[in-house]
């Protein structure tokens, strides 16, 4: 009985070494990912350095489940650019095209209208009640590749 007790606590160690391993193992996983993506964040300008596409509003340039590599930069914002951005109020972020740019001449901030290519309306009405455009603020970035 000695020699099982023995063999079951050194059994029962090595069980305990080998979960500790693997707590340890995953840990550098997540800091090693958390890593990556923070220094992706400084690299792009933005938040979000990648988002996937959830709806069919862009097609056929972007299918519903397509990644897309996001950058953001001073560069003004001109039409036909693809940009993300969120509304306010929701947290999903929306990729759709730039269809129009409107300068204020008193401040010389730069309002912008988006539409996705499959949509037949622009989008307003995705737009909180009575906001007829999108600010800088609402845009989190440039997409620049798939």
């Amino acid at each position: 009985m000695g020699w099982i007790g023995g063999n079951l606590e050194s059994i029962r160690s090595l069980q305990t070494k080998q979960a500790l391993t693997q707590a340890v193992n995953l840990g550098l996983v997540v800091t090693s990912a958390l890593i990556l993506w923070r220094g992706l964040m400084c690299v792009t300008g933005t938040e979000s350095p990648v988002v996937v596409v959830l709806s069919g509003s862009m097609e056929p340039g972007f299918q519903r489940g397509d990644i897309l590599f996001l950058h953001m930069n001073q560069d003004p914002i001109r039409a036909g650019e693809i940009v993300v951005f969120n509304v306010d109020g929701k947290d999903i972020p929306i990729v759709h095209r730039v269809i129009e740019v409107h300068e204020r001449q008193d401040t010389g901030e730069v309002d912008v209208l988006t539409k996705g290519d499959n949509n037949e309306e622009d989008d307003r009405l995705l737009y909180p009640y009575g906001q007829l455009w999108l600010q800088k603020h609402h845009i989190t970035g440039r997409a620049i590749g798939t």
